[in-house]
């Protein structure tokens, strides 16, 4: 009778278990799919490359260096043209009702992950129709990898064409995860390779469930991860294009964290004990991109006139709730090689109508002004920001039609060049300048479509070129300096601002972090 009072009290007085709960994150939009090499919007990119997969090497944004992921180290040779990455033993795929692995990660993996974008005879290569692979293009990669080859098992060797600087932070972004050659085998076999972009399978830390568009994506947490395994035990994606209703979703439980607020948002939530703020200087920069291909915006004059037509700060104040810092370069500020020589072009509508006199076009013309239907970190308020530039627009006599168009839709689109002005955002997946110039201003991102002014200039490619073949920064940041007076000076964007990014959280959620570069990470998230 004595022990089992003495049992008794032992379990009256042991700590209560800690279970994992799940974690309900809003998310803003729907993703183009979970194939990510095929797409280039960061909505794809937090709902496959952050969640589901791993590349060979990611970057620690506390550390601000590329660190080892499926990689666990690599050599590069003495002249920098050969990279060989030793990949971690034992990480094993995840295993779904739709494919069980037979074997841990290898070098196959590895050699058909990048191969599938490289080599125009894979099998898989024209799996991704019109869209291509537009980041692997953009970047530059096919006339950069000489080869690919498997060495051993665990032993994977890239042969450059030439030195790139900036090769192992491209590996860090999310086109670069690595896809299980077995699964793609299994596929192919079956004629159902279409299904790689529905049914993913990947090394990360979590498994897709099941998928709704425009409404739900469900992941249970992966438990053969190779990693620290997540503290939730089931992850949600509630998919809330409006903003102001995800606030309202988090203030009221239904989901833990609210992505992309509105200023306004984040204002009221300050004064709610039930809600916190996480927030960060963005590495990202919203824009309006010019269509060079389009006249009469193939004319610099004109191109600056609207540029002059703009009125930045009374955007900023209405759309940013002065959250977001003026833009003036492609990249943020704090970043290395930003060229503060580089001065905004000034607001004034007299000038610009002027120039638009000189260019040929003394009563103006039409033109339309792309924009998506729900708000993001880049454009809070996407309908209220196209009336005002177009209100300013009117005020120089260039009369502008507004086309309100669904994401997925205006990127297809805009890609092909369809659109005449385009507001878009662009978020650096790592801290190198490189990341906005190659993908967005390069003569190979036209051709991906990246590249939303589609402006080829051989002078600005070679400086972009010249700044990826040498590992000396200083060399790097003056031919960065330069690249960036000439895509000032041609008036390829109307620059708009660099956001703040930010969340709202409910107070029963602890170690979450906003990522400058609008990359997601629920591995520390708790849920008490």
């Amino acid at each position: 009778m004595r022990f089992k009072l003495l049992a008794a009290a032992v379990l009256f007085t042991a700590p209560a278990l800690v279970l994992a709960k799940p974690l309900t994150v809003c998310t803003e939009s729907s993703p183009d799919g979970f194939d990510v090499v095929q797409f280039n919007s960061l909505v794809t990119t937090n709902a496959s490359a952050d969640v589901i997969f791993n590349s060979l090497v990611s970057y620690d944004e506390a550390a601000k260096k590329v660190v080892p992921a499926l990689a666990d180290k690599w050599d590069v040779s003495a002249d920098g043209l050969t990279y060989t990455f030793h990949l971690r033993p034992n990480v094993q795929f995840q295993t779904t009702d739709y494919f069980k692995p037979t074997r841990a990660l290898n070098a196959d993996d590895v050699v058909f992950t990048f191969d599938r974008m490289l080599n125009d005879s894979n099998p898989w290569h024209k799996v991704a129709g019109a869209s291509g692979f537009p980041h692997a293009q953009s970047m530059g990669l096919p006339k950069l990898i000489k080869s690919i080859s498997k060495v051993d098992g665990d032993t994977v060797k890239f042969e450059l064409n030439a030195p790139d600087a900036t090769f192992v932070s491209i590996l860090t972004m999310g086109f670069a995860s690595i896809y299980s050659a077995e699964y793609a085998d299994q596929l192919l076999k079956a004629g159902q390779q279409i299904d790689l972009n529905s049914k993913p399978i990947g090394t990360g830390p979590f498994a897709l469930k099941s998928y709704t568009k425009d409404a739900v994506i469900r992941y249970d947490v992966n438990p053969t991860y190779w990693g620290a395994k997540p503290k939730i035990d089931r992850l949600i994606y509630a998919i809330t294009p409006d903003a102001t209703v995800r606030a309202q979703k988090v203030k009221a439980g239904e989901c833990q964290i609210a992505l992309s607020p509105k200023p306004q948002d984040l204002a009221e939530a300050k004064s709610d004990k039930s809600l916190a703020i996480v927030q960060t200087p963005a590495f990202m920069t919203a824009f309006v991109a010019l269509n060079t291909q389009k006249k009469p915006l193939d004319n610099q004059k004109v191109r600056a006139a609207l540029n002059m037509a703009f009125d930045r700060t009374t955007y900023l104040k209405a759309i940013f709730d002065n959250t977001a810092t003026p833009a003036v370069n492609p990249y943020p500020p704090n970043t290395w090689s930003y060229d503060k020589a580089v001065k905004a072009w000034p607001y004034d509508p007299v000038k610009a109508k002027k120039l638009l006199a000189d260019a040929g076009y003394p009563n103006g013309f039409e033109t339309t002004i792309w924009v998506r239907p729900n708000g993001s970190v880049l454009n809070p308020n996407p309908k209220a920001g196209a009336e005002l530039l177009q209100a300013d627009f009117a005020k120089i006599g260039v009369k502008a039609d507004v086309k309100v168009i669904e994401w997925g839709e205006l990127i297809k689109q805009a890609k092909q060049g369809q659109h005449d002005t385009l507001f878009m955002g662009w978020a650096g997946d790592n801290g190198d300048p490189d990341n906005y110039l190659s993908p967005l201003f390069s003569c190979n991102a036209v051709k991906s479509g990246i590249n939303f002014a589609r402006f080829c200039d051989q002078d600005l490619d070679k400086l972009i070129a010249d700044g990826k073949a040498t590992p000396d920064q200083s060399k790097r940041a003056k031919a960065y300096e330069q690249a960036q007076q000439i895509i000032h000076d041609q008036a390829l964007w109307i620059p708009l601002g660099y956001p703040t990014a930010a969340a709202i959280t409910r107070t029963n959620v602890s170690g979450y972090r906003v990522s400058p570069f609008g990359r997601q990470d629920f591995g520390a998230v708790v849920v008490r």
